[in-house]
């Protein structure tokens, strides 16, 4: 399988996503996420899993998906 995107790290606090992919920071507020996301609690918000493909993020406790080019081609450092 092919790699689409390296997702290095991943951090949160109550209002942002921290994402380094492909060796950029990303800083993501939630609420541009999804609505979702943003009523979340923090335990809720800070499981998260990549996908083996690198292609999203998956919220297992939330059923919530997104991909990770639509978040990193509107939002950077």
């Amino acid at each position: 399988m092919n790699k689409i995107h390296e997702v290095h790290s991943i951090k949160i606090d109550d209002t942002y996503l921290y994402l380094t992919v492909d060796g950029q920071p990303y800083q993501v507020k939630w609420v541009d996420c999804s609505a979702k996301l943003t009523q979340a609690t923090s335990i809720e918000r800070e499981y998260i899993e990549v996908s083996p493909s690198g292609y999203g993020l998956h919220w297992p406790l939330l059923d919530e998906d997104l991909a990770i080019d639509p978040l990193c081609d509107t939002l950077s450092f």
